[in-house]
């Protein structure tokens, strides 16, 4: 078909097969890494918003609780007065904080946007600007907050924490709305943060979707004592993951006899899984020549049986003999004519 396109039509299409391939291929190198700097960067603003905003606006009221020094006097009328002998400033709310207060938010955000402020605006603002720099305060945020998940992880450790936790558990477990969330989120926190490796990190294959096809499968669990009492011995609950996001599957219930484990960790079944059976972990490979020691009967070559006696006297003879030459005596038994043919002259002499 080709052969009948003209040549500038073939070298066209030849180019646009060209362009897309190279095309493809720099999305494959350059998509990885845009993903994980995206990946971070929605966790960091995730725990910006949530996290680290709060607590920086508490700290900012609380610093300008204690610092603030706002001056309400209706018989001052001049934009600065000298209070206390110090020059104060006055602020869209007929207010007066200090003129350095003014000066240092006017400078960073310009004498508009200063004007425009009241007395308590202009002290957040510098607050933030003289106590609440970026650069300074994220990273102390940060060594903060792990600073105290160690210490909460460390009380909740003791008999003490435990005990005082499984109490303000119980009394969430008494709020009915709550408790159904709340339920549900820590199956998924204790899933994923539970110490118990055995139990969370075995990968087995299960015949799925049908018989004598294997997928791989998580083990999550020991499932539900009714499916267990109901099938008479060992069950699994399995999650099922989908290629190429592992992310994404079903959860379901096998026999435990019904599944192989497999010498694989979790990070191996993951990357096989995302590329779709391509990179196998170095320890799964075929080999075309096992050893000795690994030989199995499966790959072991099949012997033929000795033949014996008979059979191997016939195995020998030659494969066949022409049909005028064959005949057969009252016995049943071949007999070479052409061999007596050629003997009986001798006979005769």
């Amino acid at each position: 078909m080709n052969a009948d396109l003209p040549p500038s039509s073939a070298t066209n299409g030849r180019e646009e097969n060209a362009f897309r391939s190279a095309v493809l291929r720099g999305l494959g190198v350059f998509l990885p890494p845009l993903l994980t700097v995206v990946i971070f960067f929605w966790i960091f603003g995730t725990v910006y918003d949530y996290v680290l905003e709060p607590v920086e606006t508490v700290t900012r009221r609380i610093l300008v609780y204690a610092l603030a020094d706002v001056r309400e006097d209706p018989d001052l009328q001049q934009t600065v007065e000298n209070i206390d002998g110090f020059p104060y400033r006055r602020t869209s709310d007929d207010s007066y904080v200090p003129l350095n207060v003014f000066e240092t938010v006017m400078h960073q955000d310009g004498r508009v946007a200063a004007q425009r402020m009241t007395g308590e605006g202009l002290y957040e603002r510098y607050v933030q600007i003289r106590f609440l720099k970026p650069q300074y305060v994220i990273p102390a945020f940060l060594v903060l907050f792990i600073l105290m998940l160690y210490l909460v992880g460390r009380f909740l450790g003791a008999r003490l924490g435990r005990f005082m936790w499984y109490r303000v558990e119980g009394g969430i477990a008494r709020v009915p709305m709550v408790r159904k969330v709340y339920s549900s989120v820590k199956q998924v926190t204790d899933f994923m943060f539970s110490k118990q490796d055995l139990q969370f990190t075995r990968v087995v294959a299960v015949e799925y979707p049908r018989k004598n096809t294997w997928t791989l499968a998580f083990v999550t669990g020991e499932s539900l004592l009714d499916i267990r009492e109901k099938a008479g011995e060992p069950i699994l609950a399995v999650l099922v993951p989908t290629s190429p996001l592992p992310m994404t599957g079903f959860t379901t219930t096998v026999l435990k006899s019904e599944c192989i484990d497999l010498n694989m960790t979790v990070e191996e079944a993951i990357e096989y899984i995302v590329s779709c059976g391509v990179v196998v972990p170095p320890h799964q490979f075929h080999t075309d020549n096992p050893t000795p020691e690994s030989e199995s009967p499966i790959f072991r070559p099949q012997t033929k049986p000795q033949v014996a006696d008979a059979g191997a006297a016939r195995s020998e003879q030659p494969a066949a003999l022409p049909a005028a030459d064959k005949r057969q005596d009252g016995n049943g038994n071949l007999a070479d004519h052409a061999r007596h043919a050629d003997s009986s002259p001798s006979k005769n002499k």
